[in-house]
């Protein structure tokens, strides 16, 4: 199935994302999803769901935090798995809107 991305890469309609689309959208990142993708996914749908945006990058760093510990609660392990802007990238991966205040 061909997703329908807006101009910023992000899909038009939420409810088109499932794993498939995940993966499909990952790839268009450059991103090889691994179980820690696959878990920081998990945690940025939770968080839309609770809080009904994506989280920007502090946010997501205090969530992860808070749920995950430490170890994944922090910049550098998020830009290992999304290097290029974690909140950005894994909104796009995630099936998730643009967080609130990115470029």
């Amino acid at each position: 199935m061909a997703l329908q991305l807006d101009e910023n890469g992000y899909l038009n309609d939420l409810e088109d994302w499932d794993k498939d689309a995940a993966r499909q959208l990952a790839q268009l990142e450059s991103i090889q999803l691994t179980e820690e993708h696959w878990e920081l996914i998990e945690l940025a749908r939770r968080y839309h769901v609770e809080f009904d945006h994506a989280p920007a990058m502090r946010p997501l760093v205090k969530w992860v935090k808070q749920i995950a510990g430490p170890s994944k609660g922090n910049s550098i392990y998020l830009h290992k798995l999304f290097p290029v802007s974690p909140a950005r990238q894994l909104a796009r991966v995630s099936g998730l809107p643009k967080p609130p205040k990115c470029l």
